[in-house]
């Protein structure tokens, strides 16, 4: 059991709590990242603050991994930034314990399967080691591993403008006048946005960070304007839990925002389902319809917050059993999908939902979520100390809950949302297929459930 090598692929901070959990199991890990250095995807948004203190942030065989370095554990309750992640821990992590070792950086995976065996061959499959491809600067590499983690994340992939999934008609064509994610407005790229029209496109928590921003910016310099586009009819659903919300910075910022928004400060398209793209006497005409549709804006630049989806391609070969519309785990689709269910908050979960039709292989952290948009990170440690003690045999323990997670103060249930504390009366605890703890009651009375998925 100990000669196991795991093949981790992404050393996000989900990755590197994997691969510290592998070590802790006496097995080998063996880390894949595509950028130059630990965290690169981290690094994209370093300027954010995060809406959960470090207690939530750091993983806990990662914690005894890095005590004898003499690490200095930081404030459980203060909240940290992308940077100060980095900085106080994931490169602490990656360059003073014996994980150095075992990260191989700019190795971006091209292609996983089976040693021997196509996606259709199926006699002998299980015994047969995981091939992994990979491009390094000296070229084509293939490493073989008895198990594989998939957290390379989704920041790389994310959602265009359009509303149907697809690129806005003339999208690509003004790419140099389109952002995504959550570029840092008031920093490195204050230059781009100051003094200008900004539309933000989406209604989750990066669109209403950077429209914060925006509205901060707006003060220091004239002439800067925030515009806001909703895909959906009602803002209000955007604002979260407030002070229903157990984590309160995330409270917060909601509040904060529905504060700008009944202030003016923004403008705001509502029903706004952006469709072209297209030039306006040298600025951005963004259009909802049609392209010469009445529901129009002109704005400088365009920054898309609309969430992110999983990069697939590199796993052809292998045989996954995912939710056609989430993309994310067929087991664990249920629970995360916003069309059904939206407590913010999903149940910990771990090997059983996350194991596929390929056995050793999993898909971790935000990549498991799929296109869903509720992933904590605290969440993704969780997964991985369920996957490696699975991989290492250890059944109880893969079972085993080990994390309460907090609320967002918010449900949906058969599409009206309602807030309080103890939404939904919490995560399940034992049922797997409960979304929550009343559903569970519900089920335990011989119930179908009690409504909310």
């Amino acid at each position: 059991m100990n000669a196991k090598t795991v093949a981790i692929i992404g050393a996000g901070p989900v990755g590197l709590a994997a691969a510290a959990h592998v070590l802790e199991r006496g097995m080998s890990p063996i880390v894949l990242e595509a950028g130059p250095e630990a965290a690169h995807a981290v690094r994209q948004w370093q300027h954010v603050q995060l809406f959960s203190p470090w207690e939530y942030n750091v993983d806990k065989a990662a914690a005894r991994l890095l005590a004898p370095t003499g690490w200095n554990s930081p404030d459980p309750h203060a909240y940290p930034t992308g940077g100060e992640l980095i900085d106080r821990y994931l490169t602490p992590l990656a360059t003073r314990t014996p994980l150095r070792e075992a990260i191989r950086t700019s190795s971006r995976v091209t292609a996983i399967s089976r040693a021997g065996f196509d996606k259709a061959k199926t006699k002998g499959r299980e015994q047969a080691p995981f091939e992994i491809r990979y491009q390094n600067g000296k070229g084509p590499e293939v490493l073989r591993a008895d198990a594989v983690i998939d957290v390379s994340g989704t920041w790389f992939s994310p959602n265009p403008a359009g509303s149907n999934g697809l690129p806005a008609i003339g999208e690509r064509e003004r790419a140099g006048r389109i952002a995504y994610g959550m570029p840092d407005v008031q920093g490195t790229e204050r230059a781009r946005y100051a003094g200008k029209t900004v539309a933000v496109l989406g209604a989750g928590h990066s669109a209403l960070g950077t429209l914060i921003d925006l509205v901060r910016l707006a003060g220091e310099v004239s002439g800067t304007q925030a515009i806001w586009l909703l895909r959906g009819t009602d803002p209000a659903k955007a604002f979260g839990g407030g002070s229903n919300d157990k984590l309160a910075a995330r409270g917060e910022l909601g509040s904060t925002f529905a504060a700008l928004v009944a202030a003016g400060k923004i403008r705001v398209e509502t029903g706004f389902g952006v469709t072209h793209l297209s030039d306006s006497e040298g600025r951005l005409r963004i259009s909802a319809g049609s392209c010469c549709g009445a529901q129009s804006v002109v704005a400088d630049e365009l920054i898309v917050s609309t969430g992110f989806r999983p990069d697939l391609s590199f796993l052809s070969e292998l045989r996954l059993r995912l939710d056609p519309a989430i993309e994310a785990p067929a087991a664990l689709a249920p629970l995360i999908d916003p069309n059904e269910h939206s407590c913010g908050t999903v149940r910990p979960h771990g090997a059983r939902e996350l194991a596929h039709d390929e056995p050793g292989f999993y898909l971790a952290g935000m990549k498991s979520y799929g296109r869903a948009p509720t992933f904590l990170m605290m969440t993704g440690y969780e997964q991985v100390r369920s996957i490696v003690a699975d991989i290492a045999g250890d059944k109880a323990a893969a079972a085993r809950v080990e994390l309460v997670l907090p609320e967002t103060g918010v449900c949906t249930r058969g599409g009206v949302e309602t807030a309080g504390a103890g939404c939904c009366g919490g995560p399940a605890k034992e049922e797997p297929s409960a979304c929550c703890a009343d559903d569970e009651t519900a089920k335990k009375a011989g119930r179908a459930g009690c409504g909310c998925s």
